[in-house]
């Protein structure tokens, strides 16, 4: 007997993890810390999946700052060739380290600062919509508003 998870879970961006059932959201900021690209996905598919999609349509910038989970050749090499230098810092398990510039690495808090504006949204922290599409669209509405706080 095969067991099967609930039906549409994925579809809606509901994905499970040790918390219990979660959302991710992906997000490309500017130099001033205002989102110009967003992305829902399950919260147990990995950054990196979700990062190509996000950043490719994108202009290509002269930095990209990420944390190590985005810390892969694959990425690193996606984004030389489009001549944006990666800051990431280097994952611990690591063998062959790239080198790492700590001081742009401070520009970083800009992202984290942008999340926090967008879960000054209950609806956005607790996620209280069942539909993908609607969270997404909640999502927007709040990146909107932020963009001009």
């Amino acid at each position: 007997m095969r067991r099967r998870g609930k039906r549409g879970g994925l579809a809606q961006a509901i994905g499970r993890s040790r918390g219990g059932r979660t959302t991710k959201v992906h997000a490309v900021v500017d130099g001033l810390g205002r989102p110009i690209a967003l992305l829902i996905t399950p919260g147990q598919l990995g950054d990196l999946r979700a990062a190509i999609a996000l950043i490719g349509p994108l202009p290509a910038a002269d930095l990209c700052l990420a944390d190590c989970a985005y810390d892969s050749h694959g990425f690193r090499s996606f984004l030389a060739s489009r001549g944006t230098r990666a800051v990431v810092p280097n994952n611990r398990t690591r063998k062959h380290p790239y080198p790492f510039d700590r001081q742009a690495y401070r520009r970083r808090n800009l992202v984290e600062r942008m999340f926090s504006r967008l879960k000054d949204f209950r609806r956005i922290a607790t996620r209280y919509d069942k539909l993908a599409v609607t969270f997404d669209a909640a999502v927007c509405l709040a990146a909107t508003v932020t963009w001009w706080l």
